[in-house]
């Protein structure tokens, strides 16, 4: 059974394992470490909205929930290596959307770097489309968005 719950501080060690797996493999192909792993997931605890899905007493995947004024920011999500392949990530992302349109935005936005191209496509066909290419702290972000109702941001 996997349950989806707010993190609490105690979680913070798990979050930031679960990140730094789930994120590991990345780093020789973009030659840098992905900023979620130098995220301090202490300090995203208290300021946002982080979610742990949680299997077999273990946090298996993170979702970090940023309210902006136009539209809620999909900072992170992150599954555990060894808990893909369950339908982890996608219950965070659609969690996400819920929590969003729960709070009355029109949109969910997120970016990911331009080399994790699986990450892309995934978003895709959930619906998110691209709307920008911009290089920031020195890496190639792609910003993608979903409209959540008509009415827009």
């Amino acid at each position: 059974m996997i349950g989806i719950r707010a993190a609490t501080m105690d979680d913070a060690d798990a979050v930031t394992a679960c990140v730094h797996a789930a994120y590991r493999h990345y780093v020789p192909r973009l030659g840098c470490r992905p900023g979620p792993m130098d995220d301090d997931y202490r300090a995203a605890i208290a300021a946002h909205d982080v979610f742990v899905a949680v299997a077999d007493d273990v946090v298996a995947g993170v979702l970090v929930l940023v309210a902006e004024p136009h539209a809620c920011l999909l900072d992170n999500v992150a599954v555990d290596p060894s808990m893909q392949g369950r339908g982890i990530g996608r219950r965070l992302l659609a969690w996400a959307e819920q929590w969003a349109r729960e709070r009355g935005y029109a949109a969910i936005r997120l970016y990911t770097h331009e080399r994790m191209t699986e990450n892309q496509a995934l978003y895709a066909r959930l619906g998110y489309a691209t709307y920008r290419h911009r290089t920031e702290n020195g890496l190639a972000r792609v910003y993608m968005c979903k409209r959540l109702d008509s009415s827009g941001p």
